[in-house]
């Protein structure tokens, strides 16, 4: 009788172990979906380096040229030089 006892308390108490691994907050289902965040967080940090050594570049070359100086107050401003002319396309 004890040891009926014993083994039906036993299998009771396994099963609730169990049952917080498989279903329960803190379980699998929770350990997949945080891995799921932790790779879709890997992925936008490696496309914010890659954004972050474009916008590095580019600042080392607004730093150390005046070519890119120039440029960009070309397009961005619209400025040209004392011995150029402007010419204003009208369609």
């Amino acid at each position: 009788m004890l040891k009926n006892s014993v083994t039906v308390v036993l299998a009771l108490l396994f099963l609730g172990l169990q049952w917080r691994l498989w279903v329960s907050d803190d379980g699998l289902r929770s350990q997949s979906r945080l891995q799921q965040q932790v790779q879709a967080a890997l992925a936008e940090n490696q496309q914010l380096a890659v954004r972050n050594a474009e916008l590095d570049a580019e600042v080392k070359d607004l730093k150390s040229g005046q070519a890119s100086v120039e440029a960009r107050a070309r397009t961005t401003l619209g400025m040209i030089r004392p011995d150029e002319t402007f010419f204003l396309v009208v369609q």
